[in-house]
């Protein structure tokens, strides 16, 4: 047996990533953003650094009734936001986007979710009212201003026709008013990762980097205005708000020194092969499936479960990416998670020796996205190098994995520059809060600028 131990450990070493290796991929990512930034090279650049056209965080003076919708997967949220002096009142609802929906027309997608809003407004006594929206659109998008994104592709599994190089703010007014029942003033769009920093902003100052480690991933923070090459307004202000979609990065092969079979299995299976490279090494849609991928070889290998595997372990998907938090949840020694989840896929006949090394790869390939993810971030804080940071993070694998934060907490420190002081917080409200705010710093910033 122990000779076994030896040859899976030997196989999972392909998840090993050096600090040489990781440095590396901090100095590929950092020239990309410098690319994604510039006039002349924003084209080519697999990290876009779209511009957000928010210049202004949240200072914590707000004050208003607004909506948010968030839209990012396959659930939305619609909230109703309430800030006063010294409270913050927030109710939402969450509402499903059907399968047939998610690959439809995008007319029947935005009709849906307008339909929703007069429903929601409708519940919430607001429905006469004339009420400011952010709109929280959590996939690929290239904003030309705060109420404009041309979507560039979609992702996490929609393929709605007719958006894609379309103004996503402009399809919904659109269904908005073909209701003609509700008023409401889109006053900003967003993703997801730029609502988790004004979030995490209204309530800490030095919140200047926004990321979500979930389902997917992405990282946005505050860049100098003089490096925006895009930016061609000089309204004075000096910072703005940076939309990295860094998931893209590796989509020019800057990342195949470190990808292993596995990631390359999982992007030859995915709906968007090629895209999005980054994103598959770390985000919660493809972990669980990185973990099955080994899973499968070593038992084909003959070196797990007695070289019985079981249909839903050999089937695409099913080795879910909360089963991986879960395993590693055990205590050292304890395999009571492994235990349930192994018997969820048909292998009841794993040893304890078994599970030690089904979670030994768990471990290896959840520490890999997290070192992975620390490089982005210490990337983006050295490139900054403001003294003080606080990065504003949500999303499913932070949230929930056992030890991301105490891994990204290490590695960050000590790829950091020295005199740069960070924290990780905890966006403790998804995107809600931070796509109202953004209504909210948005229709402040309308008003001045239509003033």
């Amino acid at each position: 047996m122990r000779q076994a131990r030896d040859i899976i450990r030997e196989e999972c070493r392909v998840f090993h990533m050096s600090d040489t290796q990781i440095k590396e991929v901090m100095s590929r990512l950092h020239n990309e953003l410098v690319r994604g930034l510039g006039k002349n090279t924003h084209s080519k650049a697999s990290v876009k650094c779209w511009l957000t056209y928010i210049q202004d965080l949240p200072n914590g003076k707000e004050r208003g009734k607004f909506l948010a919708l968030d839209l990012g997967g396959t659930n939305f949220r619609v909230l109703i936001i309430n800030l006063g002096d010294n409270h913050f009142d927030m109710q939402s609802k969450i509402y499903a986007v059907p399968n047939h929906i998610m690959t439809g027309t995008g007319v029947a997608l935005f009709d849906h979710i307008a339909e929703c809003l007069a429903n929601f407004m409708k519940e919430h006594e607001v429905y006469d009212e004339r009420l400011a929206l952010g709109f929280t659109f959590s996939f690929p998008l290239k904003q030309t201003g705060l109420t404009k994104g041309i979507l560039q592709r979609w992702t996490k599994g929609f393929s709605c026709s007719g958006v894609v190089n379309e103004d996503v703010v402009q399809a919904l007014k659109d269904a908005i008013s073909r209701r003609g029942d509700i008023q409401i003033d889109v006053c900003g769009i967003l993703n997801d990762t730029t609502g988790t920093l004004m979030s995490c902003a209204w309530k800490n100052h030095n919140c200047k980097i926004g990321l979500i480690a979930g389902t997917g991933s992405n990282a946005c923070y505050v860049e100098k205005t003089e490096n925006c090459e895009l930016f061609e307004e000089n309204n004075g202000k000096l910072q703005m708000l940076i939309n990295t979609e860094w998931g893209a990065f590796g989509d020019d092969g800057s990342l195949d020194f470190i990808r292993t079979e596995f990631d390359r299995e999982v992007d030859t299976h995915s709906i968007n092969r090629g895209k999005q490279i980054f994103e598959k090494m770390i985000a919660g849609m493809y972990l669980g499936e990185i973990v099955r991928l080994a899973l499968e070889k070593l038992t084909r290998m003959d070196l797990l479960f007695d070289g019985r595997g079981s249909d839903l372990l050999f089937k695409r998907n099913s080795f879910y990416t909360k089963y991986v938090s879960e395993i590693e949840s055990d205590l050292p020694g304890e395999f009571t998670s492994c235990r349930d989840v192994l018997e969820e896929l048909g292998l009841a006949h794993a040893t304890e020796a078994d599970m030690a090394a089904v979670r030994y790869v768990c471990e290896c390939v959840s520490r890999r996205a997290a070192h992975l993810v620390s490089a982005g971030i210490a990337t983006l804080l050295n490139k900054m190098n403001d003294p003080v940071v606080t990065v504003g993070i949500d999303g499913s694998v932070y949230r929930f994995h056992p030890h991301f934060h105490t891994l990204m907490c290490e590695k960050i420190e000590y790829l950091v520059r020295p005199g740069i002081t960070f924290d990780l917080m905890l966006s403790e409200d998804g995107s809600g809060r931070g796509a109202a705010l953004v209504a909210a710093v948005a229709c402040h910033q309308s008003q001045q600028q239509g003033a």
